[in-house]
Formats: structure tokens, sequence, C-alpha cells
């Protein structure tokens, strides 16, 4: 297994973070040309594994769900991981490990599967699923500003989503579906909903030159008819260049028109760009 996943989701339980899950995975699929048939097992054991953490890990409560998902030669292996109830508990208070009928599906459509116990609390379901197709995506290892640790599980608050995504090329197929998906959730328009997935084409076609690693990550803020973004690691001075390499001949900054606002913060060696994008009056 790859040291890094290329995508990492870090998400409260809620019901309807399965769909930002599902998105993630349909824009992995389309980056590696994976089989419809293919997806459709991944994402439907996926999603099971999922579902568990939203019914079963905390007792109705609301907690991090965690998905690392890795694009390996012929393989596929996804993480899905809870720090809530652990296995001996989850076990006394379900007909199975992963709360009864999920567990079966999960083991009919994967190639194989362990359950694990998490350091601390919780656990994690890690499921391999054979393609008939060369998988891997592979980057450079990082060095060690740029493989700072995810943010801290329960730091993740109920309306924020933690993605990061590697090399670049993957983050053009998957962060326009999840901003959208995001987007609809936050009540925009229709109209308002085709901007948020032209930014996020645009922010992914213009930072790729311009970030620290080959992985982006983004933390985006959801409130109703509200958007925020926080993009990075950006090399130092890079955060204003990609503003600038997105102006179009008499119209300035893609970003800036799409985008309620924006602001560029300092970390040490690194930027990070954050956008603001609001419903539209």
């Amino acid at each position: 297994m790859a040291e890094i996943p290329n995508v990492r989701l870090n998400l409260s339980n809620r019901a309807e973070n399965v769909l930002l899950v599902r998105q993630a995975l349909s824009g992995l699929s389309e980056t590696i040309s994976l089989d419809p048939v293919e997806l459709n097992d991944v994402s439907t054991a996926v999603s099971e594994a999922c579902n568990n953490v939203v019914m079963h890990a905390y007792s109705g409560g609301e907690g991090p769900l965690e998905v690392e998902v890795y694009a390996i030669d012929h393989q596929i292996e996804v993480v899905v991981r809870d720090h809530g109830l652990g296995m001996r508990q989850r076990t006394e208070h379900a007909d199975d490990l992963v709360g009864g009928i999920g567990l079966p599906v999960i083991r009919a459509l994967t190639h194989s599967v362990d359950f694990n116990s998490v350091e601390g609390g919780g656990t994690e379901v890690r499921m391999r699923f054979a393609t008939g197709h060369t998988t891997a995506l592979r980057w450079a290892a990082p060095d060690e500003h740029r493989a700072k640790p995810p943010r801290a599980p329960d730091a993740i608050g109920a309306g924020m989503t933690s993605l990061t995504v590697g090399p670049p090329r993957l983050a053009r197929s998957v962060l326009p579906r999840v901003l959208s998906a995001l987007a609809a959730r936050s009540y925009f328009s229709t109209d308002r909903i085709s901007d948020t997935q032209l930014l996020a084409d645009a922010l992914v076609a213009h930072s790729e030159s311009a970030i620290d690693g080959e992985r982006l990550s983004v933390e985006i803020t959801v409130a109703p008819r509200d958007l925020r973004l926080r993009l990075g690691p950006l090399q130092q001075g890079r955060a204003a260049s990609v503003l600038e390499e997105t102006s179009v001949d008499g119209l300035g900054s893609l970003l800036e028109r799409l985008s309620n606002g924006h602001e560029v913060s300092t970390d040490g060696a690194v930027e990070t760009l954050d956008l603001h994008l609001a419903e539209r009056d």
C-alpha cells in the first residue's frame, strides 16, 4: 500500500457526507478509467462502511469520519475509520461487526477486508478491490513540511470538510465534484452551483504549478448560502500568481469575479489562499 493516500477526507459522520465520499470515488474513477461495474462495487461497499459509522460509531451522536483512498497497481484500497465505539462494544450492540447487513455486502464486493481497532477507541475498515487496470497514482515523497499531519479528528466541525488529493491531476476530477455537492447542500442556486464548479476547475488548473509538493489540501466550511474555502499549501509568493493566472482579457481574475472575496495567509514557508463564496442576491 502507498504510504500517502491519493484521497483523504475528514468529515463529520452526518449521513449527507456519504455522498461526498461517493463523489470523490467517482472523480478517482474518471482519472484512472475505472470500469463502471468496478466503480459501483467500490462505491457500494465504501458507502456501507460509511453508513455504519453514521449509524453505530457514536451511539447516535456526532463524531469524525475519515476516509482514505489508495490507487495501486491493479488494486484500490479504501480505509474507513472512526474514533467512536470500539469493535468489542459495537459487536455487543449489533448483529455483526459493522451493523448487520453491511458486513455481507462489504465481503461480497471486496477482494479482501480487514477490521481493526483504532488506538484510543474506534474502528477501521480496510477494503481492497481488485481491478482490471493499472491504476497506480504515484508522486514524489513529501518532505517534512509537506507531510504535516492532518487536522485532528475532534477539530472537524459539523459543517467542515477537509479534502487532500494527490497527485494534482487527480484533483481535477475530485475537487469540482465535491465542491459542487457542497454548493448544492448550501442551497446555492443552479447558476451559483455552476459558478462554484467553474471556480473549482480554475483553482485546480492554475494552482497545480504553485502547490508546495504534489498534494492539494482544501478545507471547506458550509453554511446556508455560504461556502468558505482554504486552499494550500502553496509555495511562498505563489498565491497571488494563482489569482493572476486566472485573469481573462478585459474581465480580470476569474477567481475574483466568481468569489465574494479572498485572503492570502502565510504559515512558515507556505501560503494559504482563502476564498469566500456566497449566494448572489
